[in-house]
């Protein structure tokens, strides 16, 4: 009895895991998708996206950074750099 709840127990945090593993990718994925944008848009062609609505793929994401806080502050960490330096380049941020 002891073992199947070891077992049960070490299968929960396996899938904890790689389900954690599996969004920590997605998240990477999705940070490195909006760091190419911005280093390879130029200003004009940034003000034009500025207005455009997202994607249904891009609500989703939002979605989920809006739910999980975690994902949301390494997400930001990752990109900020990268996208306040070119809006300010740009003349999008004072």
């Amino acid at each position: 009895m002891r073992t199947s709840i070891g077992a049960a127990a070490l299968l929960s945090a396996l899938f904890a895991a790689s389900g954690a593993l599996a969004q920590g990718m997605l998240l990477d994925f999705a940070a490195d998708k909006v760091i190419k944008k911005f280093t390879t848009s130029t200003c004009d062609e940034l003000k034009a996206m500025k207005g455009e609505p997202p994607s249904e793929k891009e609500k989703m994401a939002i979605d989920f950074l809006h739910s999980d806080q975690q994902a949301r502050k390494d997400f930001i960490d990752k990109i900020a750099p990268v996208v306040m330096n070119k809006m300010f380049e740009c003349g999008m941020i004072p």
